[in-house]
């Protein structure tokens, strides 16, 4: 998208990402394709999840206290017809883990996918290992798929006497391709007589326009509201065998969709975002910042030679007290979000400072606009 200064005389501005200052805006919202702001009931992935064991570790693998990496591997061995005692087993080479993977809708037996693999154990690294042989079940406790083959992690751990050294998180990895799909999760979509169309951020104004788009491109009152986030249609007798061709034509549509007035802001990284439609009441803001400095010393008092004096060793504290002297900026009713961005740069203000000025205008009544704090 392309960006305009926060200087610019244009009002049409959507979002404001406060990283730093001075801010700088992104230009207004633009028509975009229903795909991409709706989501068809029932179309949706299944999450899989099993319960493996690494092998091939180059000593890094789980220690003698996880008991169940220990019965993993001597059940898994007695199945193969070798009897080993629990207790003659050392599994530093070997770690249990946890094997997740999300399966795409509509996925065949004999596709591949990708599977995330992560310890459970007291495991250093994952770098290097196998993941063996492990099926993957969705809630309904039936397997859909089975996981095998190298892990990658993407990161490395190590460590010798005096130090160590990490990066990232060598303990989680994936396998890329790593599950053959066993068994698809019948939907029944072709056969559907209707779609229920979900927005992915619910609105009143946005749903009627995605029904209104819709009924103009097949002139007939196919689709029609249910409440903010959703929108049924029917299937036209001319798509009854192809449902697959009416979703595309819906998909490719294009809607404007509404945005309601809001302020998000995140406390721990500083972000703030402005919506476009932000206005707020007649108010003055000033901002002070003020700022406390504490050093401390140690004074050493060490007593002259054979006065059987003893060394002591007295704090010393130096407090700094700083306030800024900001002027009051007058901000006139209905402003918008170009002239808020102004007045605030001209307080100088940091992102820190604009969460408590965005919280104040709330608590005054003069932010017309929802503030969330993520």
């Amino acid at each position: 998208m392309k960006k305009i200064c926060s200087n610019s005389r244009s009002v049409w501005i959507q979002v404001v990402i406060a990283l730093g200052i001075p801010l700088c805006l992104v230009a207004a919202a633009h028509a975009v394709r229903i795909k991409e702001i709706v989501e068809i009931q029932g179309v949706r992935q299944n999450q899989l999840v099993g319960y493996g064991l690494v092998v091939g570790l180059n000593g890094t693998g789980d220690g003698d206290k996880a008991k169940f990496t220990v019965q993993s591997l001597a059940s898994m061995l007695e199945k193969m017809g070798m009897t080993v005692n629990p207790t003659d087993i050392k599994v530093k080479n070997i770690a249990a883990v946890m094997v997740t993977a999300d399966m795409p809708p509509f996925a065949r037996p004999g596709a591949r996918m990708d599977i995330s693999v992560s310890s459970i154990g007291d495991a250093k690294d994952l770098q290097g290992g196998t993941l063996l042989f492990t099926p993957l079940k969705a809630a309904d406790g039936q397997t859909y798929a089975i996981g095998q083959g190298a892990i990658s992690t993407g990161g490395f751990s190590t460590q010798g006497a005096g130090g160590s050294a990490q990066k990232n998180f060598p303990t989680v990895g994936r396998v890329i391709g790593g599950a053959l799909i066993e068994k698809e999760v019948s939907s029944g979509f072709k056969n559907k007589e209707s779609l229920l169309l979900t927005l992915n951020h619910q609105d009143f104004t946005t749903a009627t326009r995605v029904a209104e788009s819709i009924n103009t491109a097949f002139s007939s009152s196919i689709a029609r509201t249910s409440d903010s986030g959703s929108i049924d249609v029917r299937v036209p007798p001319k798509y009854a065998d192809n449902v697959v061709g009416f979703v595309t034509v819906i998909e490719g549509l294009s809607v404007t969709p509404d945005q309601i007035s809001k302020v998000v802001v995140n406390e721990r990284t500083g972000t703030v975002v402005i919506g476009e439609n932000v206005r707020i009441s007649k108010v003055a803001i000033a901002q002070g910042n003020l700022s406390i400095q504490i050093k401390e010393s140690a004074d050493v008092s060490q007593p002259m030679p054979f006065s059987q004096g003893q060394t002591v060793a007295t704090p010393n504290t130096n407090i700094s007290v700083k306030e800024e002297k900001n002027p009051i900026y007058l901000m006139e009713s209905g402003a918008s979000i170009g002239e808020i961005v102004r007045a605030l740069n001209a307080l100088g203000v940091t992102p820190r400072d604009l969460i408590s000025i965005f919280q104040a205008l709330q608590a005054a009544g003069a932010l017309q606009a929802k503030l969330e704090i993520m």
